[in-house]
C-alpha cells in the first residue's frame, strides 16, 4: 500500500469539492465537509472515527487510523476509550477484501487487544476476589 501524503486534504487526494461545509444541512455534514479540507495529519482520532464511521475516503481514512491503532489499540476520539478501533471494527467487508495488507495488520491489532485480555482478565478476577475480601 502506497503512503499517503498526511500534508494533503481529502478534497486534494481524491479531487472532489463536495461543498462548502457552511451551507451543510446538519451539523454533521457541515463537520464532514470541512474535514474534507483539513490536511490528514491535523486530524484528531475523533475526526477520523467520525468520517470512518460515515464511510467518507477510506482508502485514505483506515490505513491513518490503523497506523495510530498499532501504537495504541485502545486510543480514543471523544466518544469512549478504544472507539477509534471500533469505528474500524465497523468497516464493510468488501473494504478489506479489497485491502488484504491492511486487512492483516488490522488482525495483528485484534489478536494484540484479545491477548492481553486473555492475559490480565485472570489476574483482574484474581485481584477483584482478594479486595472484596477486605
Amino acid at each position: 500500500m502506497d503512503m499517503v501524503d498526511l500534508s494533503m486534504t481529502l478534497e486534494e487526494l481524491d479531487g472532489g469539492n463536495w461543498g462548502d461545509p457552511e451551507k451543510g444541512a446538519t451539523g454533521l455534514i457541515r463537520k464532514c465537509l470541512a474535514l474534507r479540507r483539513k490536511p490528514l495529519k491535523d486530524f484528531t482520532n475523533d475526526d477520523l472515527t467520525r468520517m470512518i464511521l460515515q464511510k467518507i475516503s477510506l482508502e485514505y481514512l483506515v490505513p491513518t487510523a490503523i497506523e495510530r491503532l498499532v501504537d495504541n489499540p485502545l486510543i480514543s476520539g471523544d466518544y469512549y476509550r478504544g472507539d477509534l478501533l471500533g469505528s474500524v471494527l465497523r468497516v464493510d467487508l468488501d473494504f478489506w477484501k479489497d485491502n488484504l495488507e491492511l486487512q492483516e495488520e488490522l488482525n495483528m491489532i485484534i489478536l494484540d487487544v484479545v491477548q492481553a485480555y486473555e492475559t490480565l482478565d485472570p489476574l483482574i478476577k484474581s485481584y477483584q476476589n482478594i479486595n472484596s475480601g477486605s
